[in-house]
């Protein structure tokens, strides 16, 4: 067997080195994509966090103004049924005013007719 000349030798190698730097560049690629992506999807995280935080301290401030309206709205309710109830009885004391009145009338007609 003849021992392969040095030229096949060095062409190989540049072969190799050349994949070898192929495969390095393309890794480099892949990497800087992998670090954008992560970067991004921090970025996003950190904007979700901050949402949340805003939502939190939003759904805490309604949470206190509830608290502070709840009295408020018990009085209004109180108050609405104490005018329906003296309206209830406004309206049976008219109610019989008007029927004694009307009764009245009645007797002073009956009276001045003669029956």
């Amino acid at each position: 067997m003849a021992p392969p000349d040095d030229n096949y030798i060095h062409q190989q190698i540049g072969t190799l080195t050349a994949k070898v730097d192929m495969l390095i560049e393309a890794t480099r690629r892949q990497e800087e994509k992998s670090d954008a992506s992560r970067a991004s999807v921090h970025r996003r995280v950190d904007e979700i966090v901050d949402r949340l935080a805003k939502v939190e301290s939003t759904a805490s401030a309604v949470q206190e103004d509830v608290s502070e309206m709840r009295p408020v709205t018990d009085d209004v309710k109180r108050w609405k049924l104490m005018g329906l109830g003296a309206l209830g009885m406004i309206g049976i004391a008219g109610m019989a005013l008007g029927v004694s009145f009307a009764d009245a009338l009645k007797r002073i007609a009956l009276a001045i007719i003669g029956r």
